[in-house]
């Protein structure tokens, strides 16, 4: 059996933590949880070309619902004058009235910028898919993605995983880039891991991408 485990559980509880945070309640678990999982796959979809690097959520209950949205371009999402939030706020409103789950009393989403969007394994994935779906050569991109991801200098590795039908090939096959180390291992190694899909007219193209920029040790 393999032995592969997913970097960000790996180190849950350690250097990472819970994408969902709320004050626990049994009896609300299953409304809560479906609720995130619906507005998560609402808000990849809505917000697919605006370069999000993650989604997470906390709940107060059924007071307080946050929504932390963190992105590369926060004006293009938030609109004029705060109308792309509301936008979205009402649209979060119907999906929960439509499935029957409950509405939070006070629902609030905070838009947070990706000050190094080069060392973002969640933007990279992003510009990445794009660059594939606007037929750019898949080599190219690769080498180019990797080089200006190790120029920034909290970068210690990054590697770069595309699979599918490469430039329309008839078989199958997986390529890929690594520059510096990826220690995957290492429980105290900061590896910022995503994975996506490139939706191309000759079938889907998985991407991976892993970054690593160094250990996280104790402040005490």
């Amino acid at each position: 059996m393999t032995h592969v485990v997913h970097p960000f559980a790996h180190r849950l509880g350690g250097i990472r933590n819970w994408k969902s945070s709320w004050t626990f309640s049994k009896s609300d678990y299953q409304n809560f949880l479906k609720g995130d999982f619906l507005v998560r796959e609402f808000l990849t979809k809505e917000l697919e070309k605006f370069y999000v690097s993650t989604i997470s959520f906390e709940r107060d209950g059924e007071k307080k619902y946050i929504i932390a949205i963190r992105t590369s371009r926060p004006g293009m999402i938030i609109g004029r004058e705060g109308d792309g939030i509301q936008k979205l706020i009402k649209k979060i409103k119907v999906i929960l009235k439509k499935n029957n789950l409950s509405i939070p009393k006070e629902i609030k989403i905070d838009i947070q910028d990706v000050h190094s969007p080069d060392s973002d394994a969640g933007i990279l994935i992003a510009q990445i898919i794009e660059g594939l779906e606007k037929r750019m050569p898949f080599k190219r991109m690769q080498k180019m993605t990797a080089e200006k991801t190790m120029a920034n200098r909290d970068v210690k590795g990054v590697r770069i995983s595309l699979a599918g039908r490469l430039n329309g090939a008839d078989m199958a096959r997986t390529e890929h880039v690594k520059l510096g180390s990826i220690p995957l291992s290492t429980f105290r190694a900061d590896v910022d891991y995503r994975e996506g899909r490139a939706n191309l007219p000759y079938g889907v193209i998985g991407v991976k991408v892993w970054i690593y920029k160094g250990e996280v040790f104790d402040k005490k």
